[in-house]
């Protein structure tokens, strides 16, 4: 429980440091309106995302719906675990892949979707697929398309303020004033147009890896087996270094709601992955079920 309000504490304060980055960026450039200009834009674009991102996603795998009666192994797992979890029973699809992999999309419980890989069907057996689609309902309990939208929004009004400081600086909207407050005015310039996106997507990725840990610890207490989801992980990752997406541009949104990073990463790659790395996700889980550390 101490750890489940420390996920939630801990995206609290990157969401609150994301906000404290655009009222310092908002400072630095030096006027209200292109901040205005940047949250309509940025609420517009992530709205839209977060209102069709579950059609958005699964149009991106080419998942197909499935019925009890065509998949009632998948279908009696999900309606177990949703009724345990109070919620409804979600719509159901399969895409057409052999990469191994599950996502949840969905802006609330009343209106969500899980779709699981052909790959993962075949890979799993029964204990380590509950683990794994009680992992992926526990983000739609959690609300966590809503906070990774707040975040995405966020995040795209620092960077459009970066752009907008990048404009300003190229056309002598900077240092105007005289040379002492103009050259404070160029530094703090340079350290938006420089760090503020860079700011921005370190603190998107670390509010998706605390919300991935969130949501094995919920997924876990609510199936009360922590290793059928540490058994699954270990599968996952064998899985996908054997049979790893294409990172197309289609798939890079969809790729922070999969349970594990589809693509084949490795070196400085992993610092920039949306998932925590998997051995830490299975040390958690094993420390859940009592087992020592490795």
């Amino acid at each position: 429980m101490h750890s489940h309000s420390s996920n939630g504490l801990k995206t609290a304060a990157l969401l609150g440091l994301l906000s404290a980055i655009i009222i310092v960026a908002a400072g630095a450039f030096g006027g209200r309106n292109g901040l205005f200009i940047g949250l309509a834009l940025a609420l517009a674009t992530n709205g839209f995302s977060y209102f069709f991102s579950d059609k958005l996603a699964l149009r991106s795998m080419a998942a197909y719906p499935v019925t009890q009666v065509e998949q009632p192994r998948l279908y009696g797992i999900v309606a177990e675990l949703a009724a345990a979890q109070r919620m409804p029973m979600p719509r159901l699809y399969l895409s057409p892949t052999g990469a191994p992999n599950a996502f949840a999309t969905g802006r609330n419980p009343r209106h969500a979707a899980v779709c699981c890989t052909e790959g993962i069907m075949s890979l799993m057996d029964d204990r380590e697929l509950r683990g794994v689609l009680g992992h992926e309902l526990a983000h739609v309990g959690n609300r966590d398309i809503l906070i990774s939208s707040v975040a995405a929004a966020l995040a795209s009004i620092i960077v459009f303020l970066a752009h907008m400081a990048q404009w300003a600086a190229i056309f002598g909207g900077f240092g105007r004033r005289d040379d002492r407050e103009g050259g404070g005015d160029i530094i703090s310039t340079l350290l938006l147009i420089i760090l503020g996106p860079i700011a921005a997507a370190l603190i998107q990725l670390a509010i998706g890896r605390s919300r991935e840990y969130a949501a094995d610890r919920s997924g876990a207490m609510t199936t009360g087996d922590p290793l059928g989801l540490a058994s699954a992980l270990r599968k996952l990752e064998y899985g996908t270094q054997r049979a790893p997406l294409a990172p197309t541009p289609a798939l890079q949104p969809v790729s922070s709601m999969m349970i594990v990073n589809p693509f084949r990463g490795g070196g400085i790659g992993k610092l920039f992955s949306t998932h925590p790395p998997i051995e830490d996700r299975i040390r958690r889980l094993e420390q859940m079920a009592g087992l020592a550390p490795r």
